[in-house]
């Protein structure tokens, strides 16, 4: 009985906390907090890629086929290399790229003139464009690489920016260079580098065989680095007939070539050849002609005018004594 009366005295002296007061502390803080917090409702939905329209079409995701990264487009360059040749009216153009087909019957292919650039069986549009360019007498391709060649009185600043830009776009559009179209019969070619059959005695076929491939694989190399190229004519009375084309073609050492260089090789290694003549066609014969009378009349009008000058010299002397 002690106890529990002592335990009603202790529970009347701790009085329990008062609900009103705690209520009105939380209501306070509730109240505080949404005075610096509002938070806003709108009735409006959220779209996503895969919420389904107003038009209750299928839900479809987007941009799923599109790529993560763009990839640049690659752009291919043309590096031309440019090389001087012994002639100085002739350019060496290497647009890392094939010239000629891989089946072409020779090693190279010559345009003198603008009717030829349209001529069967191998007309070729930037040959065309080439010798549109005024200044251009020639074009000449070899496997890889263009030799162009211009006139004494054009200098090469007038006319090779043309020329690379002609070069450059026709190895970019990708179209063929030299085109092959059916030749009718009795058509000549309309291109140098497709001569008629060799020349010789059917005797001297083994010899003609060894000159053959001593141009070939000694003489040829060393042309074609020059921007030119030897053509095999015929052997006739131990004469080695031989025409050189591009860069070596109007070379003012080009006689020098024939006799010091491939006239004395052949002979070395050939005890039948004799000598080393060059060939010429019919309008380089002419040409040549014309420039030889040309000379001739320079070189008379030259002692008109040297004997008129000593004469009139030879007067004033007189004069001068008389006086």
């Amino acid at each position: 009985m002690a106890s529990k009366s002592a335990t009603r005295c202790l529970s009347k002296a701790l009085s329990r906390p008062s609900l009103s007061s705690s209520a009105t502390t939380r209501t306070q803080r509730l109240a505080a907090a949404a005075a610096t917090t509002t938070r806003s409702f709108s009735h409006a939905p959220i779209a996503t890629s895969l919420s389904p329209s107003s038009r209750r079409q299928r839900p479809a995701a987007q941009n799923l086929r599109a790529p993560l990264f763009r990839q640049p487009q690659a752009k291919r360059t043309i590096f031309i290399q440019t090389e001087d040749t012994p002639n100085a009216d002739a350019l060496k153009f290497r647009p890392n790229h094939e010239i000629l087909p891989e089946d072409f019957p020779s090693s190279f292919l010559e345009y003198l003139t603008p009717r030829s650039t349209l001529a069967a069986p191998h007309p070729s549009p930037l040959a065309a464009n080439l010798l549109n360019v005024d200044g251009i007498t020639s074009v000449f391709y070899g496997r890889d690489y263009i030799t162009v060649t211009k006139d004494s009185s054009t200098p090469w600043p007038h006319v090779k920016p043309e020329v690379f830009a002609l070069i450059t776009e026709a190895v970019t559009n990708g179209q063929p260079i030299v085109n092959t179209v059916a030749q009718k019969d009795g058509e000549e070619h309309g291109q140098g580098g497709f001569a008629d059959a060799a020349q010789y005695d059917p005797k001297d076929e083994e010899v003609v065989g060894m000159i053959e491939e001593l141009l070939e694989t000694r003489i040829r190399p060393a042309i074609q680095e020059d921007g030119g190229d030897i053509e095999f004519r015929g052997f006739i009375d131990g004469q080695v007939m031989l025409k050189l084309r591009g860069a070596c073609r109007t070379c003012d050492s080009s006689t020098v070539t024939l006799k010091n260089g491939i006239e004395s090789m052949l002979m070395h290694y050939i005890e039948e050849v004799k000598g080393v003549q060059q060939v010429m066609d019919q309008e380089e014969e002419i040409a040549m002609k014309e420039f030889e009378k040309f000379e001739e009349k320079l070189k008379a009008q030259r002692e008109l005018d040297a004997a008129a000058t000593t004469g009139k010299s030879s007067t004033d002397e007189v004069l001068g004594l008389n006086k």
